[in-house]
């Protein structure tokens, strides 16, 4: 059997932008000497909905029910990777982002830590979104150039320039 081909599958990963007020939350960790920041979220498992899918990433990294939201998530980006990473063959990612909003008992309850098994522990914290342009950000959505966490989006906005090798390196 022969090795299969960089980006012949194709993995759907869903993440939360997920704000109290004007900060979000990141997950922290630091990859060969550099900080890294993702948005908490995973991929879609085989026949799970998108919001489902949703609603357990960030059960499992966060401790939160999506049912304590202020208000339903709003997909808000999308965004198609083809990037190279250490580890087995790359799959291509569509990554569909969500705004979701709670509030500071809410966030109060949430964990600290997030474990992944590939890439180990995390630490959750809270950053003003708008100071995110400079942060080494996977995936790489323009939190930044939100006028407000709450602000509508034009939908041809939503759409982000694709990654690959040459507009984005894997830390």
């Amino acid at each position: 059997m022969s090795a299969a081909e960089p980006f012949t599958r194709i993995k759907i990963r869903v993440a939360a932008a997920l704000f109290h007020g004007d900060e979000i939350a990141l997950i922290h960790r630091s990859r060969n000497g550099r900080d890294q920041y993702t948005l908490p979220g995973g991929n879609v498992e085989p026949g799970e909905s998108l919001p489902h899918a949703l609603a357990r990433e960030l059960e499992e990294e966060l401790a939160l029910d999506l049912a304590e939201a202020s208000g339903a998530p709003q997909l808000t980006w999308l965004q198609d990777a083809m990037v190279t990473r250490p580890g087995s063959t790359p799959p291509r990612k569509l990554h569909l982002v969500f705004r979701v909003h709670i509030t500071g008992p809410v966030r109060a309850r949430l964990r600290t830590t997030e474990y992944d098994d590939t890439a180990g522990a995390g630490r959750l914290l809270w950053h003003p979104y708008k100071d995110t342009a400079g942060l080494a950000l996977f995936p790489p959505v323009p939190l930044a150039e939100l006028a407000a966490p709450t602000a509508p989006l034009d939908a041809a906005r939503a759409l982000l320039p694709a990654l690959d090798d040459t507009t984005y390196r894997w830390i």
